[in-house]
């Protein structure tokens, strides 16, 4: 059973998340506090971490830290409603999604699914694609850039072998966040452009004047070989 760890001080709000994700099959875990969520996290191996951003002790931006820092364990993190400094920090260390709190539990629960639904193990049949001193492979969740690994999140490895996969093509927002996310570009707020950004600053020689991932005004984005 897939396990998801819920992790908020806030008693109600764990409650109320977790059962809406036993509702829907899953396996829950709850911790109050970035401490406990850590020991969890070590000792029961979930699937996903909800994470709130405010936290007693350690806070959530640190707890996405560590968690990426040890591999690609997903992160939907819970942010305060219109605070979008916070969704794009959260997103920059790592997170793979958030919600803005108050949220909808269908909602939550549907980007639960969608992120899951993305992070599993890739298909057999997918391709490793090179490039110009640019190797992606899905067999091992690797990219090479000149030589050396560089560390891509989930996410980040999928909207990449997404472009890739289709060089010189251009995709609109919304295809690009129903491709990869999974749910429609209404939810979304920024998610794509902090990936896109992300992206760059770890593929591109030069990630202000990018030539792997080009931005087609007034359309969205496409990969070039």
């Amino acid at each position: 059973m897939t396990t998801v760890l819920v992790v908020d001080d806030e008693p109600l709000v764990r409650d109320v998340v977790a059962r809406y994700l036993r509702r829907e099959g899953f396996e829950t875990i709850e911790a109050g506090d970035g401490g406990t969520a850590k020991t969890l996290i070590t000792t029961r191996d979930p699937d996903l971490v909800v994470l709130d951003l405010m936290l007693p002790g350690i806070d959530g931006l640190s707890l996405c830290r560590w968690i990426r820092s040890r591999g690609d364990l997903p992160v939907i993190m819970l942010t305060a409603r219109g605070e979008t400094a916070d969704r794009i920090v959260g997103l920059d260390v790592g997170a793979d999604d958030y919600v803005a709190k108050p949220f909808s539990t269908r909602e939550l629960v549907m980007r639960v699914k969608a992120v899951l639904r993305r992070s599993r193990p890739p298909q057999p049949d997918r391709e490793r694609l090179v490039f110009d001193g640019l190797e992606i492979d899905p067999a091992g969740h690797a990219v090479v850039r000149d030589g050396e690994a560089l560390r891509l999140t989930a996410k980040e490895f999928d909207l990449l072998y997404f472009l890739a996969s289709n060089p010189r093509q251009v995709f609109s927002r919304s295809q690009l966040m129903a491709s990869v996310w999974g749910y429609e570009a209404a939810l979304d707020t920024g998610t794509l452009a902090v990936h896109i950004r992300r992206l760059r600053s770890k593929i591109e020689r030069e990630p202000a004047r990018p030539t792997r991932l080009e931005t087609v005004w007034g359309v969205g984005y496409r990969f070039v070989p």
